[in-house]
Parts: C-alpha cells; sequence; structure tokens
C-alpha cells in the first residue's frame, strides 16, 4: 500500500503542474472505489482552478478554491500526468482534464483507492478531522508521544500506526523506525520511557525524510507521477528481510503478526538491553 512517503513523492511530481491550472472537466470511468465517486464530481470541478495541493496522511488533498478534491491510492493506486489526447490505459478510473490538454489518471487495479469531494475546509471531512499530527511536523514531538502513551497497554507499533495518534506512518516505515530506535514492535507502548520516545520520534522523521528522497518504497505496484519506482526499498533494514541476516549484527531478522499486519524485528539489535540511543 502506497504510505505517506509515496503519496509525499506523488504530490511533488505532480504540484508543479497542477497549481494554477484551470481544470476543463473529469472523467468518471468506473465510480465504484472503496468509496463511489460522486456522480456529479465532472460538473463540481468544471472550471475551478487549482490553487494549492496538500497532503494530510495518506491523502493527497487538491484545493480548488471553496473545496477541495481528496485523493487516496488504496493499495495499488498511482496518480500519473498524460496528454489528455493519449489513450487511458486499462483500470484507469478517474481522469482529471486540464485546461492545458493534461490529464491527471488513477489507476487502481484492486479499486481500494478513493476520489471525494468536500465543500469548504477540508479539515472538518470525516476522514481528517480526527486525524493525529503529522509526523514530520514539530507538533509531534517527543513530549506528545510520551503522553500519548501512557497507560496504554497496546503494543507501540499498533499505537504509532493509530492515525488518530500520529497521522499516516504506515506499516513499512514503523518497522524500521523501530528497528533504528532499537524498539521491538511488540513491547507495550506505555512501558517507552521519555528517553526512548525521544529517540522514536526522532527515527520515525528520520525514516520518512530518507524515504520521501528515495522516491519511496516500490514493493509492487507504486511509481510516481512520471511512472517512476522508487527506491526506498534497497535501504530497508528490516522490513521484508525474515530470515536474512540483519545488516547491522548479523542475527536473523524474525517476523511475527500484529493486528494482521507483519512486523519485522531484529532480536539483538532491538534486545531490552540495548541502549535507549538506538544502534544507528
Amino acid at each position: 500500500m502506497p504510505e505517506l512517503p509515496e503519496v509525499e513523492t506523488v504530490l511533488r511530481g505532480l504540484e508543479p503542474h497542477l497549481v494554477g491550472q484551470k481544470i476543463a472537466g473529469a472523467v468518471i470511468r468506473n465510480p465504484h472505489l472503496r468509496w463511489p465517486i460522486p456522480a456529479r464530481l465532472p460538473a463540481i470541478l468544471r472550471n475551478r482552478t487549482i490553487h494549492e495541493l496538500r497532503r494530510r496522511a495518506k491523502y493527497l488533498l487538491i484545493e480548488c478554491g471553496g473545496g477541495t478534491l481528496i485523493l487516496h491510492l488504496g493499495m495499488s493506486g498511482s496518480l500519473r500526468l498524460f496528454p489528455s489526447a493519449e489513450h487511458a490505459e486499462k483500470h484507469v478510473h478517474f481522469e482529471l482534464l486540464l485546461a492545458n490538454g493534461m490529464t491527471v489518471r488513477l489507476r487502481d487495479p484492486r479499486r481500494f483507492g478513493a476520489v471525494l469531494w468536500h465543500e469548504g475546509e477540508s479539515s472538518r471531512h470525516p476522514l481528517l478531522a480526527r486525524l493525529g499530527p503529522e509526523p514530520l511536523q514539530e507538533s509531534f514531538d517527543a513530549d506528545y508521544l510520551y503522553r500519548a502513551t501512557r497507560k496504554r497497554g497496546a503494543a507501540i507499533k499498533q499505537v504509532i500506526m493509530d492515525n488518530h495518534v500520529v497521522a499516516g506512518v504506515g506499516n513499512i516505515y514503523v518497522n524500521e523506525a523501530l528497528f533504528r530506535a532499537g524498539i521491538r514492535p511488540q513491547l507495550a507502548a506505555g512501558k517507552l520511557g521519555a528517553a526512548r520516545c525521544a529517540r522514536l520520534v526522532q527515527t520515525i522523521r528520520e525514516t520518512l525524510t530518507e524515504a520521501i528522497a528515495q522516491g519511496g518504497s516500490s514493493l509492487r505496484d507504486f511509481v510516481d507521477s512520471g511512472g517512476n519506482p522508487g527506491h526506498f526499498q534497497q535501504h530497508h533494514w528490516v522490513y521484508g528481510r525474515a530470515g536474512q541476516p540483519c545488516r547491522a549484527c548479523g542475527a536473523t531478522i524474525r517476523q511475527l503478526r500484529q493486528g494482521q499486519r507483519s512486523s519485522f524485528y531484529c532480536p539483538a539489535c532491538q534486545s531490552s538491553r540495548c541502549s535507549s540511543s538506538g544502534r544507528l
């Protein structure tokens, strides 16, 4: 599933081509995504101007003056820019037509993505209203994480993946950040002291920043707005490496299931005996 770095990569690729452009219309080829695409969306979007592109968690927000087009890539989606005259390939379900002759196409073979519209302030949309702070913003700091984890018996990995606690840190990147912090994914969140909370905030930021710089991770379908894969998967320390030697210490990477997701960790680097300063 495209996660925060992948969505940020798409945003940065589309932004210079979309901001300031007038929308000529839209085409709904298949409305049956995770939620139905509003039938009136082509009429709503026609003749509006794109003022800004933003990301909130894993949602891409296209601000169109008085309303926002909310896009989600689901598990297999991609957003790419094409000339409008170019034939649309299979599994393209939505097109945003620009007056300059270009079109943004949402391709989503598994149809778990979303194309929604919200009038007014986008932060009030039900999907966005209760999200926690962004992990790369100052509001997500050591003090916040320490307070958010007090008396919580849930595993720290599950807490970090809770979008009400922090928005958009998905499965790949929480595994990688926990490794860097020297914290096992199954550790109860309430057992983290202030120092380890500070270290985890730091490694979450480092991991996401590096992943964005590498264009995200392409494990199956993900490509950026130009059709290029990401490269961060080549730098994964633990994710997807069960049974392989740890790149830091040589111990065998282990895998377990948490909340129907796979977790990966090094039993040595993420031992409770490890220093709170982490391995890296």
